[in-house]
């Protein structure tokens, strides 16, 4: 049998596919006579586009409209008139949805009329090689340009069987994408690893696969969805994914020159913090909430194997959280490894600064947190299991061990107060030498999340997000089995709170690059170097109990717990004095207050940040 694996746009241009490279591995494994091809769509397009535009179009635009812009639908809009045969299709929706919430939209507009064409491109190329099967993988904005090629490939070679997967397919959003869409023979909603090999077997058979769990069929014109199982798939049936074929497309690519290819590893799958607090807003885990994670020492053996064969140093775990044990069994062996490696991980933020170091050491210069709030009453309300004081130390910490942190600061939970922010907000000039947020965004609902599910929680009216009015052409009541965002009444702050949140950090952004507050210990003094923006350039100078007090305070106390520990190293000083002490120096900026509890900011050592973008 003939197998080609396709995964379209809007994939990350600077990373191989590893939903391909695990189902290359997959059937390699389990039907070893199986012809196995591999079709990088996302790098075709981006090709396409550089040539066909003249070189207007470069693959940045690609990142432009199908990462930045997936909150607005822009990527899935642009294939949308190649999916239903109308050049013009939803493009008056998409233009009042623009404007109505100041989307910039240019770019998408000048892609469009290559959809079709590049659509016929990829048929005529993949139809070429002769398959039996095609399977696609679709996450986030997939959805539309891989509707739109497995629509032409059946209809030039309608005995073709077209199989769907992916993060997309999930739980109902699966069973509407087929019951939709007659030209997608199956769909596998769930992890693959036995899935589809199991499909195959029936396909070689020619059997109803009644048998294989979760998955979508045709039975006539009925499309049959079988009971998805609860059985989750072990680390040990996970295989190490193949990049061989990714490899050569980027190699004889001419985007290859507009990127930086990392590598992309699976340490382990669901969410150990999920299992038992599920965060009320997220939806990311969908059916496979269940934590499972390889040896540390297998991961590095993978990870070891990937370096080699590609040559390609930077390297992209895809786990949402790092599993624990990994500070014992993973990493060390990466700083043992001798590999100059730069790791990008998601992880807690409640990590120590020991475990921040030892990121640092083995090469990790970009995590993912999930910071989200610096306000402790609204982190409750997400059942982030962490306090804001503890959030502030975690960005203070990236500093001192240089790792690059991305969050987003999230508001619009139901039951936040205007006094859950007015103090933090009042705060952010003080962390401007932290890194920020991305923004300030409200929350969207997504499907699978707490918000979802339990309607009780506060989001009881919800339709699919407008996005999709211009993406498909589909009844609401259809979409909203298809969907993964969903519109609701706004709950929590707005008005003046939410504008006010909003400006501190845009302007926490714009200040960020060229502030300092950095620690230097001089013989008995502790130096603060303060060099803030919008704040006067000033050193201040601390000995003796005030010196330890500020040091004691970067792992967060309250006055009481500060003033014991100070007494237990055998500085003296009345309580009274150290409150007032510690009033004055917040007044100073040089704490951050989470309701009783101070910590203090400044870093160790001058950090050495890159304009936004560079890199």
């Amino acid at each position: 049998m003939r197998v080609h694996l396709v995964t379209m746009p809007w994939h990350p241009l600077d990373l191989p596919s590893l939903q391909l490279g695990l189902l290359h591995r997959i059937v390699r494994q389990a039907r070893p006579g199986d012809e196995v091809t591999e079709f990088h769509g996302s790098l075709h397009w981006a090709e396409f586009l550089l040539e066909h535009s003249g070189g207007r179009l470069r693959p940045g635009d690609c990142v432009a409209v199908g990462s930045d812009a997936i909150f607005h639908g822009l990527g899935d809009w642009v294939f949308s008139g190649a999916l239903y045969d109308d050049p013009g299709w939803g493009t008056a929706r998409l233009r009042g949805y623009a404007a109505d919430r100041g989307v910039p939209i240019g770019t998408a507009l000048e892609m469009r009329p290559y959809a079709a064409p590049f659509v016929d491109a990829c048929a005529t190329a993949i139809l070429a090689a002769g398959p039996d099967v095609v399977g696609f993988t679709t996450t986030f904005m997939q959805n539309v340009p891989s509707l739109a090629l497995a629509r032409e490939l059946k209809r030039r070679r309608p005995e073709l069987v077209t199989v769907f997967g992916g993060s997309n397919c999930d739980g109902p959003m699966g069973h509407a994408l087929h019951r939709n869409h007659p030209f997608v023979d199956h769909v596998v909603r769930g992890e693959a690893e036995y899935a589809f090999p199991a499909l195959l077997r029936h396909l070689d058979a020619g059997t109803d696969p009644v048998d294989v769990p979760g998955l979508c069929w045709w039975d006539g014109t009925v499309s049959r969805a079988n009971t998805e199982t609860r059985r989750t798939v072990a680390p040990a049936d996970i295989p190490s994914p193949d990049y061989d074929q990714w490899q050569a497309a980027l190699d004889a690519s001419p985007v290859q020159e507009y990127i930086h290819p990392k590598l992309v590893v699976e340490g382990a799958r669901g969410c150990w913090w999920g299992e038992k607090h599920h965060c009320t807003f997220c939806g990311l885990n969908g059916s496979a909430m269940a934590f499972r994670a390889k040896p540390g020492e297998r991961l590095w053996t993978e990870i070891d194997r990937l370096v080699r064969r590609h040559r390609l140093l930077d390297v992209v775990t895809v786990d949402n959280i790092i599993d624990m044990a990994y500070f014992r069994d993973f990493l060390p062996r990466v700083v043992a490894g001798g590999w100059d490696l730069r790791l990008h991980y998601e992880v807690k933020s409640n990590l120590t600064p020991d475990q921040l170091r030892l990121l640092g050491e083995s090469g990790t210069v970009h995590i993912q947190p999930g910071i989200e709030s610096l306000g402790s009453r609204v982190l409750d309300l997400m059942a982030k299991g962490v306090t804001g004081a503890r959030n502030v130390r975690t960005l203070r910490e990236c500093e001192n061990h240089a790792l690059t942190c991305s969050w987003n600061l999230l508001y619009g939970f139901p039951g936040e107060r205007a006094d859950d922010y007015t103090p933090v907000i009042d705060q952010l000039p003080a962390l401007v030498h932290l890194q920020p947020p991305s923004g300030a965004h409200r929350i969207q609902l997504e499907r699978f999340s707490p918000h979802f599910t339990d309607p009780e929680l506060g989001f009881g009216k919800r339709r699919p997000a407008a996005m999709y009015q211009h993406v498909y052409d589909l009844p609401e009541d259809e979409l909203a089995d298809m969907v993964y965002l969903f519109d609701t009444e706004p709950a929590g702050i707005g008005g003046p709170v939410e504008h006010r949140l909003r400006e501190a950090v845009a302007a926490w952004r714009a200040g960020h690059a060229h502030s300092r507050l950095l620690f230097e210990e001089d013989g008995s003094r502790l130096l603060v170097h303060d060099r803030r923006h919008g704040r006067p350039h000033a050193t201040h100078r601390f000995t003796g109990w005030q010196a330890a007090a500020l040091r004691r305070l970067e792992d967060g106390r309250t006055v009481p717990a500060l003033h014991r520990l100070l007494t237990a190293d055998g500085h003296t000083m009345p309580v009274a004095a150290l409150e007032t002490w510690v009033d004055e120096i917040f007044g100073l900026g040089l704490l951050f207050r989470d309701g009783t509890t101070f910590v203090s900011l400044p870093t160790w050592g001058e950090p050495v940040r890159l304009p936004e973008g560079a890199g």
